[in-house]
């Protein structure tokens, strides 16, 4: 099984790939951890550097489940997926859970430090239907359309604290 979920931030990406990984026993990636500077805010790591930590994961693991926003990463990863899963539940959904967003250690130095980068994140999630870059819901539509492979879209909030989302 390898698992490729993916959508704007506050989806449900890291609920859903966390209860895949522990029920299927599988390689979990955030795509965050390969993307960003570690506990830099908003410090992107080189490209190939990025490229190369993605292809050394999916060279390194038989069964997985990778998540993230990333446009471009997605398409990379998607030929070596054996599901794509785009997570849509709309803006408000995507919101309140980031309200409700549990400490990201892996992200920021504290809890405060991710609470202070709440309002940015908001105003960047709030754009995801208006935007045009690789991070988009343009850009992830024209990923789900065009993958030939099994792949399911999910338009209703993944639920935070049952397995009913999982029934793989």
């Amino acid at each position: 099984m390898k698992v490729l979920v993916y959508g704007n931030s506050g989806s449900g990406k890291s609920t859903l790939a966390m209860r895949l990984a522990k029920r299927h026993a599988l390689a979990h990636l955030d795509l965050d951890t390969i993307v960003w500077e570690p506990v830099q805010i908003a410090v992107l790591r080189a490209a190939d550097a990025i490229a190369a930590s993605l292809h050394e994961f999916l060279g390194s693991h038989a069964a997985w489940v990778i998540e993230g926003c990333y446009g471009e990463l997605v398409e990379a990863a998607a030929p070596h997926c054996s599901e794509l899963v785009f997570l849509n539940p709309g803006r408000d959904a995507c919101l309140a859970n980031n309200t409700r967003r549990p400490w990201e250690p892996h992200k920021y130095a504290s809890p405060e430090a991710q609470d202070a980068m709440l309002m940015n994140l908001q105003a960047w999630v709030s754009g995801y239907y208006e935007r045009d870059d690789d991070w988009s819901y343009r850009s992830h539509r024209q990923i789900f359309d065009a993958f030939d492979g099994n792949k399911a879209e999910h338009i209703q909030p993944v639920p935070l604290h049952t397995d009913s989302a999982d029934r793989r």
